[in-house]
């Protein structure tokens, strides 16, 4: 056993930090800015506040959690058919229910023993050693012994140890995509932030714990530790979160109920019937018994867990890993994605979509663009490609290099005849960034930046071939149109010296310039996501984009997918906050696009969305998205660039991070529920065809019609390899066409319940009249001829119900060859057991005649057209109106 930290006491109510001036954060925490903490007083701190650990929660050990897989109510019952099973000697059946019990528990004991690993995850995005400034000193220690007041040092490629104040910084960037969704690196910086409420994303004289420094280098004071800083408080809402149950477990856990209930009273009046018209009541013991075991469809867990685990493997195949097998059948429930934009809707790289040059717009870059526009976004540009020909560097800098080099401008070929002598960096106030660079024996430099930074230094622009006046508003109204869209904008220009200039300076060279163009960039949509987000729309099913990015940024790409229309409402984590939960919920099934959301209001849209009846799929690939994930009825983890803490705490993953995997995934999970369905209706109708036929029988005048032994093996053959060829039945047609199942929906509606009941009566009806029939000719074959009608017509029944709607015929007999095998081989097992001498005395059977073989199969083949029949009415709209819709007639939202 792992030895347990310190349980870390609560920390003093702190200020609002980003609000405080440094020197009122030093004074708060009581250090000196200039030495840092003395030894003693941190090892005092770190009595006081504990270790800057995340807490594991406390665990059930192994052989709990392995015991407390048979709980269900399903196996419960299963376990008392074992043993009934066991008391009438049928060994067969016992084995069977005893794996099929032992089988369950172990795939469950594996899914929630995988699942704690969630918070463990957590810890792993700790940093192992930090340099602090102590009495005066550079020490490095262990992070977790980090305290309230410690001053650390950040640099490029450091993992941020604890929350810290920034005091100092140069040129820093920190990646905060994990916490606060951010898509690009965050340059933080020391001015003050004057919002109380501003989110996370926004605070950015702040770097939190989990994050990593990127570029640069900064110092700050540490302002919480362990369970106090963001990504602690992120650990304990995944702590509180339970995982909801599933559409297929909440289902199966009630039909288990119902189902063991109606079985035990019927059992219990055929027993007591037989008594009366004087029975041996061994005989109706065994037979009541047998009837029990035989009812209790014990094939249901094997039946859905193998269906759930040939639907995750062909997701693999798709790109989509299920974590837990329930996970598949959700997604068919599901009636809200809310999706994380970059990688999942974008494609996770920035891409320059539009540009501004000559006094136009233009769609995407081209040849014609002014040479010095080229050659500035070539070379004012730090990106450089590997040995293997990747691109390395900022993004957006990555972005102008690739649309250089898509007309032939290669930065590094341009970069020989045009040698960087120097450069002024980028800094978060002047927004600049300068190249100087010795060009045809001149001097010129090429200054990239914000265009409100940018074009106050210049003095003209360049038109056609050559500097032309200045249209100042005209170029900030274009920049303002491209915000509008969505679109990053920088400006470019240029300036040429005769010679060096005596001080190389922002004052001095930044002037006086050129301006050339503006260039827009964006994370682009992918292309496939735009008919994903048609067909979720097709199917019922609403998107939602929620993200950490400006509100501006999130509104574009959701009009470019499809997911709202202009002049949609953008809800920010900021107006979140200033709502009720009773005011929320009013819009919550109206907004479609959420921006600037901190991790806790991700968990406020999924359960305003549950409250409201909705089924919620949740995506996330970061720290701050675990929470959320866990809550959903389906948590959808990144596999490329999500966090461990996110694919610990969801139920699939998305190996290549695509919204399109999504709907793929949503279309196999309803394939999934509509062939348990099937497989439900299908032993549902077996099990009440052998009841009504013994329950009947009495009142009909007739001696019991079925043995203990003839009952046990109807169950084993009919209910096995027919009941599992149907987990591999194809998708109906128009499956995507259809809304979700509503998840208050019972597992017998869409007229399954009447199926059963009446299908069960017509099966058992024909078996009685070959009875009655064998009686009325004086055959002494009756029982046999029950015992071949009853299999028989189950194997005309699994035939026809392969779809809800679609006839045979239609369909084709060899589209599911695996349970046309099934239904032959288990005709042949039925021939085998009337006509083998050695199996006769076995299963107390007698070898029919032609003419009565040929009557049984005519019985048996009427339940296959009578199903047909009910079909065809079902396609005309004459009876179940509220079953699945047909292909075409699909709901939009």
């Amino acid at each position: 056993m792992t030895k347990r930290p310190k349980i870390q006491k609560p920390q003093p109510p702190a200020p609002p930090w980003h609000l405080l001036e440094p020197w009122q954060t030093t004074a708060w925490l009581k250090v000196d800015p200039e030495k840092g903490l003395n030894h003693q007083e941190a090892k005092e701190r770190l009595e006081t506040y504990g270790p800057n650990a995340i807490q594991e929660q406390s665990r059930r050990g192994p052989i709990r959690m392995f015991l407390g897989q048979f709980a269900d109510f399903m196996i419960i019952v299963l376990i008392l058919a074992c043993i009934v099973s066991g008391l009438v000697g049928d060994v067969t059946d016992t084995i069977v229910i005893l794996v099929i019990i032992v089988l369950n528990a172990i795939i469950g004991f594996i899914q929630e023993y995988r699942a704690e690993k969630a918070v463990a995850a957590l810890k792993r995005l700790s940093s192992p050693t930090a340099q602090v400034l102590r009495e005066g000193k550079t020490h490095t220690i262990a992070a977790h012994e980090l305290v309230p007041g410690d001053l650390v040092m950040l640099e490029a490629g450091n993992v941020v140890p604890a929350d810290l104040k920034l005091l100092d910084v140069a040129r820093l960037k920190v990646e905060e995509a994990a916490l606060t969704g951010e898509s690009l690196p965050v340059e933080k910086s020391g001015a003050l932030i004057r919002e109380l409420d501003s989110p996370l994303g926004d605070r950015l004289n702040m770097a939190y714990k989990g994050t990593i420094a990127t570029y640069g280098r900064g110092v700050g004071i540490v302002i919480a530790t362990g369970m106090d800083t963001e990504l602690g408080k992120i650990a304990e809402l995944l702590r509180q979160e339970k995982e909801t149950k599933t559409p297929l477990q909440q289902r199966l856990a009630s039909f288990g109920v119902r189902l063991a209930l109606l079985v035990l009273a019927v059992c219990a009046i055929i027993f007591v019937v037989g008594l009366l018209r004087g029975e041996p009541p061994v005989l109706m013991f065994l037979t009541a018994v047998s009837l029990a075991v035989a009812a209790i469809p014990e094939a249901l867990p094997a039946v859905a867990t193998v269906t759930l685990a040939i639907g995750a493997r062909n997701l693999v195949a798709k790109n989509a890993l299920i974590r837990r097998l329930p996970a598949v059948e959700t997604l068919g429930s599901v009636t809200f994605i809310c999706s994380d934009k970059t990688g999942t809707l974008t494609q996770n790289r920035m891409h320059a979509e539009a540009f501004y040059v000559d006094e136009g717009l233009r769609g995407g870059i081209a040849a014609d663009f002014p040479a010095p526009l080229l050659w500035a976004l070539a070379l004012n540009n730090d990106a450089r490609r590997d040995h293997d020909g990747r691109l390395l560097g900022d993004p957006t800098e990555i972005a102008l290099y690739e649309a250089a080099e898509s007309v032939g401008y290669v930065g590094a070929d341009l970069a020989k005849d045009a040698p960087r002598l120097d450069e002024i960096p980028f800094d978060s106030e002047r927004k600049l960034m300068t190249t100087l660079h010795q060009e045809n024996g001149a001097l010129v430099a090429y200054t990239k930046g914000a265009p409100e930074n940018v074009l106050p230094r210049c003095v003209n622009q360049w038109i056609g071939d050559g500097p032309q006046p200045l249209q100042k508003e005209t170029i900030l109204a274009a920049a303002e149109q491209m915000a509008e869209e969505g679109l990053r904008v920088l400006a470019l220009a240029y300036r040429q010296f005769p010679e060096r200039p005596p001080t190389l300076s922002a004052d001095s060279v930044e002037v006086e310039l050129c301006f050339l163009g503006l260039a827009g960039l964006m994370d682009p949509p992918r292309p496939e996501a735009k008919e994903a987000v048609a067909l979720c729309k097709t199917a019922g099913i609403t998107p939602v984009m929620i993200t950490g990015d400006h509100p501006a940024t999130a509104r574009a790409i959701a009009i470019r997918l499809g997911i709202v229309d202009d002049g949609c409402k953008v809800l920010t984590g900021s107006q979140m906050a200033g709502m009720s939960l009773e005011e929320f919920e009013k819009e919550v099934e109206e907004v479609r696009v959420y921006a600037r959301v901190a991790p806790e209001q991700k968990i406020k849209i999924v359960k305003a969305l549950q409250d409201r009846g909705e089924f919620v799929a949740m995506t996330g690939d970061g720290v701050n998205d675990a929470p959320a994930l866990r809550a959903a009825n389906i948590g959808i983890a990144m596999g490329k660039i999500g966090t461990d803490v996110a694919r610990e705490a969801s139920h699939m993953v998305l190996l290549d991070d695509n919204f399109a995997t999504i709907v793929t995934a949503v279309r196999e999970g309803r394939r999934i529920f509509d062939n348990i369905r099937k497989f439900i209706k299908y032993t549902m109708t077996s099990n009440s065809a052998e009841i009504w036929t013994l329950f009947l029988a009495p009142f009909l005048g007739l001696p019991i019609p079925l043995l203990p032994i003839h009952i046990l093996w109807i169950n084993l053959v009919t209910d096995g390899l027919p009941g599992l060829a149907l987990a591999v039945e194809p998708e109906e047609r128009g499956i995507m066409q259809r809304p979700p199942r509503a998840p208050q929906e019972s597992i017998f509606a869409q007229g399954m319940w009447q199926h059963i009941l009446w299908i069960g009566l017509l099966m058992g009806s024909v078996s009685l009249f070959a009875q009655g029939w064998a009686y009325v000719t004086g055959s002494t074959h009756w029982q046999s001829m029950v015992f071949t009608v009853l299999t028989l017509s189950q194997m005309g029944h699994v035939l026809a119900i392969r779809s809800e709607r679609e006839s045979l015929f239609s369909q084709g007999l060899f589209s599911n060859k695996p349970l046309l095998g099934a239904v032959l081989l288990t005709f042949g097992l039925q021939m085998a057991v009337l006509y083998v001498p050695v199996l006769q005395p076995i299963f107390k059977t007698d070898a029919l005649n032609r003419d009565e073989l040929l009557f049984c199969l005519a019985l048996s083949s009427l339940v296959f057209f009578v199903v047909e029949i009910e079909k065809w009415m079902r396609r005309r709209g004459w009876i179940y109106r509220n079953g699945p819709l047909p292909a075409g007639s699909g709901r939009s939202t």
